[in-house]
């Protein structure tokens, strides 16, 4: 059996190996949004022309470094540090790349971005004052996009599963659940539930078996950092499972990933692979007495999969619609074995926290939200991107500081944040602080970290109807309340969108968003009615405007509305009579 300080000797090597530049190094961002922007191409021009031209050179596909609007970002060690970033790189650029920076070291010039390490380079701007860098604070994300996702030992070479070492051979498992409640972590799948204390649940139920599920199947609209880090960064989604295995007493670890999510697939099983070469996988990990063993389970395109006992069902083999609770997943869960479920980001947080310890994590933050949040920005954003930040920040400061702002000269009008069942934000919410009770008491959610940018070209009534359409599409129909009371609700929002509204809309949406806030099995239910409550709550002259005087201030409504008229029979479910309104839009 190989030790941890055997293996760690060799990933050090290497990495210094990597960093020395006697062999130049080049490493390509090959995420989604890399590959979205033709990395793949770039990496296949990259490997013709260096093989072509006989140079001896290292290529390797990295993840995401979070300025998505600079991909594809291609970075060259050559002869040493620093460290060089080119931007927006494209096919026809690689022979002169190759041909000035690599075979002839001549200055990167204008090709360049930033540069990191080593001695400066004058006109380039140094990687951490770039705005979208500056503010950033990186835990979960600390090696995407500088790491090879494949390559096990340039983990450990940054400090990988020295974590798990330590709570395999330095902590009993009382030791690390303490560790991760004292450190104030907190889901960050969207529920921001204190994760010691969810692990604790685990703890007390009788075992084995226990299984520790990693939730990734993310389809919100505008977000996808839990994708990004099993893209740029699989093992430290790994080493925080098998943490969270040793400290609840659990044998299993599941990775849900939906299917067509081939980039986080692929890095995910050869991740697996890797680790169970190398003994940090498997019975005995690193020859303590500890055992775990972890799968990838995918699940076909379902929003409602990523709730937690939907989850469990698509993983039975089942379809992907909520239990009924009691009985709750740490007493009775897969396969009615005691059950704990987390996030990607979340569990990508404990190695460090166990590194570091639980003071170093909780001393970031504010109030009762510690750490960092992973946030997502797209939209009408200047810079999109994968941004880490520390929790506290205002969404100014993202917005403007990290983001860019809005481009084009326009207005920022609205935030949508926390995914389809967040929340709608006015243009005056920029001094809230990212704060969980802070956001909440705004009438918004983190949720799983999607901001969604929009500028004054749009309708904020359009807008949540698309909102609304998501909901009402992804619903299971398991439950009553669920299944008709989206689909009314999008049938009101239609109808007012295309001026057709009725006086009493208003107050008929709120009385069905109430029902299923009642009476819905989880979430998707429950919280259908926010994004509705935001937008009226943010933009009511808007809907006035629509219901009242048959006008779309943004000049967006209601062509975008191709429903066919009176199809659905929502005013004779709800006894409504219907009014018919003057609309004039000469």
């Amino acid at each position: 059996m190989t030790s941890f300080s055997e293996i760690k000797i060799r990933a050090d090597q290497q990495w210094e190996d990597l960093n020395s530049g006697k062999v130049p190094w080049i490493r390509i961002g090959t995420a989604m949004c890399g590959l979205a922007s033709g990395a793949r191409e770039v990496v296949d021009a990259f490997r013709s022309e260096i093989s072509s031209r006989g140079i001896d050179a290292i290529v390797d596909e990295v993840g995401c470094l979070g300025i998505c609007s600079a991909e594809p970002l291609v970075d060259i060690i050559n002869n040493g540090p620093p460290r060089v970033f080119f931007n927006n790189v494209s096919v026809e650029d690689v022979p002169r790349l190759v041909s000035g920076y690599l075979e002839n070291n001549s200055s990167p010039g204008a090709d360049a971005l930033a540069y990191s390490g080593g001695d400066s380079i004058e006109g380039l701007p140094e990687l951490g004052t770039l705005r979208s860098i500056q503010l950033q604070e990186r835990i979960a994300l600390r090696n995407a996009g500088h790491i090879a996702p494949g390559d096990i030992l340039q983990y450990v070479g940054n400090g990988g599963y020295s974590g798990l070492n330590k709570a395999l051979f330095n902590m009993d498992p009382e030791e690390v659940i303490k560790e991760i409640t004292e450190s104030g972590l907190r889901g960050r799948g969207g529920a921001a539930f204190p994760t010691g204390v969810k692990w604790g649940f685990l703890v007390r139920s009788p075992g084995p078996p226990k299984y520790i599920l990693c939730n990734c199947e993310e389809g919100d609209p505008g977000a996808y950092n839990d994708k990004g880090i099993l893209e740029s960064d699989p093992h430290t989604l790994l080493e925080g499972l098998i943490i969270a295995g040793y400290a609840t007493g659990a044998t299993k670890g599941f990775v849900f990933i939906r299917h067509g999510h081939e980039g986080p697939i692929e890095r995910t099983e050869e991740a697996i692979r890797q680790a169970y070469e190398i003994g940090l996988l498997g019975d005995q990990i690193l020859g303590s007495k500890f055992s775990f063993d972890i799968e990838v389970s995918l699940t076909g395109d379902s929003y409602v999969a990523g709730e937690e006992t939907a989850l469990m069902e698509s993983i039975e083999g089942k379809r992907s619609m909520p239990r009924s609770r009691p009985p709750f997943p740490a007493m009775s869960g897969l396969w009615g074995k005691p059950t704990n479920i987390n996030n990607v980001k979340t569990l990508s947080y404990a190695p460090e926290i166990v590194s570091k310890g639980s003071q170093w994590f909780s001393e970031i933050g504010v109030n009762r939200s510690k750490g960092t949040a992973i946030l997502c920005l797209s939209g009408n954003i200047t810079y999109p991107g994968l941004y880490e930040v520390p929790m506290g920040i205002t969404i100014r400061q993202i917005i403007d500081e990290i983001g860019g702002g809005v481009p084009n000269g326009k207005e920022l009008k609205l935030l949508q944040t926390g995914g389809p069942l967040g929340g709608v934000l006015p243009a005056d919410s920029m001094e809230i602080n990212l704060d969980f009770e802070e956001m909440a008491e705004a009438g918004a959610i983190l949720g799983s970290g999607g901001i969604i940018v929009a500028d004054e070209d749009t309708c904020a009534v359009d807008f949540t109807r698309g909102l609304v359409a998501f909901c009402q599409y992804e619903s299971c129909g398991k439950c009553f309340p669920c299944r008709l009371g989206m689909t009314h609700l999008l049938e009101f929002i239609e109808r007012i969108c295309r001026f057709e509204g009725r006086p009493d809309d208003l107050e008929l949406m709120e009385s069905v968003g109430k029902t299923m806030q009642a009476g819905s099995l989880c979430g998707h239910g429950q919280l259908g009615f926010n994004p509705i409550r935001s937008a009226l709550q943010s933009f009511p002259e808007e809907f006035k405007a629509h219901l009242e005087d048959g006008l779309c201030p943004a000049g967006v409504c209601p062509s975008v509305i191709n429903v066919p008229k009176n199809t659905r029979p929502f005013a004779d479910d709800y006894n409504v009579k219907q009014v018919p309104i003057q609309v004039d839009i000469t």
